[in-house]
């Protein structure tokens, strides 16, 4: 099968578009043909071994060889211990708990980081939900305890996390703001914001207004300049940002949280079939639609990388996987 390698950390130029040998599933796993996959910021760190603490499992190459974590396609084969799935269903999910491997033909994962996929929904749709849903609904939901009628600033919600958030948090009843740069501003109004924050322009911690939950997920300023946008009883959930912001919740977060009524902390990626289920659920309710901005065939992850790493896209970068002989 074709599989997109690497087998030394650096820039996109590192990844390889090899033949190499298809996946054969455990017991406990099933076989996917891959006809999508998405690019996440775990991958573009992985990719480049940076920040530092990503090579824990790889200090000097990667351990995973083909990077994806969030696939969608069809299952091929199972093992003899799976019981949810058949040879034809469509399914999607999160693979990072299962050695990776989405940016390839097909792959092997178990089965429970899988989820039915909806027949209304399309492979590169399904593909795009996994890990900025299911971090956006912990964050709002679990973290956040978002409430109907809030005042909610999505932070960064101009990217894959953020447009799910500001989609979620409408349907849980809150008033909405999003916050990123002027061309991503007309896209957030169309998915619903209430309002919207031209980053570049204005310093929402510094404009005066409180919000009842912060989502951050472009998390730069001082934990201090968060707390102040708070309302007495706000509530501020990190889900990304630069590795000082992230250290400095880490620690000051519990602190704050304990000395005061309100909340600061950080949200930890974790992987949850059920909460896939419930996002597709919200998509077959017409309240949430994953926004996708590029789609590249296999052979130009390296240029789907590339661009994601610019910072710049609106809501999701998907893979599109063609195969000869569809199925």
């Amino acid at each position: 099968m074709k599989a997109i390698v690497y087998t030394k950390y650096g820039t996109a130029d590192v990844l390889k578009l090899k033949e190499v040998e298809k996946p054969t599933p455990k017991d406990n796993e099933v076989l996917i043909k891959v006809h999508a996959a998405s690019v996440n910021s775990w991958d573009w760190d992985l990719l480049r071994g940076v920040p530092f603490m990503v090579r824990l499992e790889g200090l000097l190459k990667p351990k995973y060889k083909i990077l994806g974590a969030d696939i969608a396609g069809r299952v091929e084969a199972v093992g003899k211990d799976v019981k949810q799935y058949l040879p034809g269903d469509e399914v999607f999910g999160d693979i990072s708990g299962c050695s990776w491997g989405g940016f390839a033909e097909y792959v092997c994962a178990r089965e429970n980081a899988l989820t039915l996929k909806s027949t209304s929904m399309t492979f590169e749709k399904a593909a795009a939900i996994p890990q900025a849903g299911v971090l956006a609904l912990q964050g709002l939901r679990d973290k956040g305890q978002i409430q109907k009628g809030q005042k909610v600033l999505i932070n960064g919600a101009g990217g894959g996390v953020g447009t799910f958030a500001v989609q979620i948090a409408k349907s849980f009843g809150a008033e909405v703001i999003g916050v990123d740069s002027t061309k991503k501003l007309a896209m957030l109004k169309s998915i619903g914001a209430d309002q919207v924050i031209d980053y570049t322009q204005v310093d929402f911690t510094q404009n005066g207004q409180r919000y009842d939950l912060i989502l951050d997920v472009a998390g730069y300023r001082s934990i201090f300049d968060y707390k102040r946008a708070l309302t007495p009883k706000g509530t501020y959930v990190m889900v990304g940002g630069s590795m000082s912001r992230i250290f400095q919740v880490m620690f000051l977060g519990p602190w704050i949280s304990m000395t005061g009524n309100k909340k600061m902390g950080i949200l930890m990626h974790k992987p949850n079939k059920n909460d896939q289920n419930f996002i597709k659920e919200l998509f077959e309710a017409g309240k949430v639609a994953p926004v996708i901005d590029r789609c590249y065939p296999l052979s130009e992850v390296a240029e789907a990388l590339r661009y994601f790493g610019e910072g710049h896209p609106k809501g999701k970068v998907v893979i599109s996987v063609e195969h000869k002989n569809k199925s």
